[in-house]
């Protein structure tokens, strides 16, 4: 395949796992770890309205990152809903987008992920682990 018809759509992961944004943060970051994913769209009335981030939880206090870390720091984010640490509004791509396009936009803005919406919903995700997929691949051939 030519590498310029990598399209977004064919290398993002499906159906994202998301969270609202009056998810509690302890339940964000308990999701996140049990998949071990970074990142969550927060979908509200099916439209992405933001994104929520280990790191976003992370900064909302200071914890070491451990399990007992974590622990303690359950305490300190009860009553923390997603809406009130994730970014609103995020960059998102298209399907259609064609993958390096999407990967400069992850460098330009130093993000290692992207929501992809059509239609103003939600149907993926890429992420770095999306795109090494594509270069292990492209290497391969």
């Amino acid at each position: 395949m030519d590498r310029q018809q990598y399209l977004v759509q064919d290398w993002m992961s499906n159906d994202p796992l998301t969270v609202g944004p009056d998810t509690s943060a302890v339940e964000a970051y308990e999701r996140m770890r049990q998949r071990n994913v970074h990142r969550l769209p927060v979908v509200a009335g099916g439209r992405l309205v933001g994104i929520v981030t280990r790191s976003d939880i992370e900064g909302t206090g200071s914890f070491q990152r451990t399990e007992q870390g974590w622990h303690e720091a359950r305490f300190a984010l009860a009553g923390t809903l997603v809406e009130e640490v994730m970014t609103r509004d995020p960059l998102s791509v298209s399907p259609a987008m064609p993958v390096r396009e999407a990967v400069v936009l992850m460098l330009q803005n130093h993000v290692s992920g992207l929501p992809v919406v059509e239609d103003d919903r939600l149907v993926g995700i890429i992420t770095e682990t999306d795109v090494f997929r594509l270069v292990v691949d492209m290497l391969a051939a």
